[in-house]
């Protein structure tokens, strides 16, 4: 079964805990702090994988979770490190985040790898905090959560060759004669249910040719199968418009161009710009020549190269002249930068990271850093309590609260846990 979408939602691995503990052996009467830190959690990668052509083994794996970090032990032992999880996907397999829509990575190449969900710290154990200042320090901290994300995977295959056009129009028949990929043929429409792959050898040179599954109009807009499949053409460097000539189906061959041309404008303006060859088929059949002549009156400045699937004309010269372009046509990116996360993230590093509102009488703060803070943040331990107030403070969160109007007593609230705001100095 060809699969080319799939949703999930990945929680990577929690740090393990950090350890509160003091050594106590005889003959060591003041034995100092000795909690080691939580071992960090496991990420989530995702590896291409070139012996893979679908994301089946994704389809039912809604949730995808690491391992946690092991906790930490006193005698200042470190929790284990939880083993990252690989996830092969296909090459060509796109991910990204649904929350934001922006893409997290593209995997183009063999064995490239990602990490998509990121493993929490370790938390730290009292030891880590002994101090001149505190000789016995009580905190330790909590494990950091885990990344958690929803994502997207979206293969698009790896094609330099993409054949669009009508049902019926020979497309099948075409990539069977010029390599050794073997599609299913029949004479209704649709037989083509998923994209067919076919490598194309010309000497020394070899390409990869990629069978669309038919497109009518509405394709864009999710009228028959062209939807669907139409972003597998976006990698292609070369287009090829697959045309009956003899227009077997009693449709014009002018209006079926210039329909197939406008729902690929719509679906994508940089695939409608991408280079484009004319493949007039079935010119074995006499009809053909003058419907031929009546498209080029039309559109004389198209490239066109003539064939018959059916007697093999014209094949080679197509196979030659798709070479030579190949050859001189540079790779490009299907993504501009502004659509990965990285370069979003680089740009907005700067930014504030948290974001305070007023809802009834609560100041509600939010914030992936702040929130993080308090999940690794041990309430039942003043020391620790201590600790984060004066994170907040060094945020400006104080400061902000007190701009914006805050005053003693007024509920403050991250997450699920309220404190009441108190100016004073620590």
């Amino acid at each position: 079964m060809f699969i080319d979408e799939v949703n999930l939602k990945l929680i990577a691995g929690k740090g393990g805990d950090g350890c509160t503990s003091f050594l106590r052996e005889k003959y060591v009467p003041l034995g100092g702090p000795d909690g080691g830190n939580g071992g960090k959690g496991g990420n989530i990668i995702f590896k291409a994988n070139k012996g893979l052509r679908t994301l089946i083994d994704l389809r039912y794996k809604k949730v995808i979770k690491a391992d946690n970090g092991s906790m930490g032990r006193g005698r200042n032992q470190s929790g284990a490190k939880a083993d990252d999880l690989i996830i092969t996907v296909p090459i060509g397999t796109t991910i990204k985040d649904t929350d934001t829509n922006l893409v997290i990575c593209d995997l183009t190449e063999d064995n490239q790898e990602c990490i998509i969900a990121k493993g929490g710290r370790g938390g730290k154990g009292n030891a880590a905090f002994l101090s001149n200042k505190n000789k016995a320090p009580y905190t330790s901290e909590l494990g950091e959560p885990g990344e958690e994300r929803n994502i997207l995977c979206e293969l698009k295959l790896l094609a330099d060759v993409g054949l669009v056009g009508f049902p019926s129009v020979g497309k099948s028949s075409l990539i069977s004669v010029i390599s050794a990929a073997k599609p299913k043929i029949a004479d209704y429409h649709f037989t083509t249910l998923v994209p067919n792959l076919g490598v194309v050898s010309s000497g020394d040179y070899s390409f990869v040719v990629a069978d669309l599954p038919g497109m009518i109009e509405g394709s864009s807009q999710g009228v028959g199968l062209g939807d669907k499949f139409l972003k597998h053409a976006s990698r292609c460097k070369i287009v090829c418009h697959v045309l009956d000539m003899a227009q077997v189906d009693q449709r014009d061959v002018i209006e079926d161009y210039e329909i197939i041309r406008n729902e690929i404008k719509k679906y994508d303006e940089t695939l409608y710009n991408k280079y484009e060859i004319i493949v007039a088929n079935k010119m074995d059949l006499d009809v053909s020549r003058k419907n031929l002549e009546r498209f080029k009156e039309k559109y004389p400045d198209k490239e066109i190269i003539e064939v018959s699937a059916a007697t093999k004309m014209g094949t080679k010269e197509l196979i030659y002249r798709l070479k030579e372009i190949l050859i001189d046509l540079p790779d490009t990116d299907i993504y501009s930068k502004e659509e990965f996360e990285d370069y979003v993230l680089y740009e907005f590093k700067h930014e504030k990271p948290y974001q305070i509102k007023k809802e009834g009488n609560e100041w509600i703060i939010t914030g992936d850093e702040l929130e993080k803070l308090l999940k690794m943040t041990r309430f039942n331990s003043d020391e620790s309590a201590l600790r984060f107030a004066k994170k907040l403070k060094n945020l400006g969160v104080d400061d902000e609260l007190k701009a914006l109007g805050a005053k003693e007593g007024d509920i403050v609230k991250i997450l699920d846990q309220e404190f009441e705001y108190e100016e004073r100095l620590y």
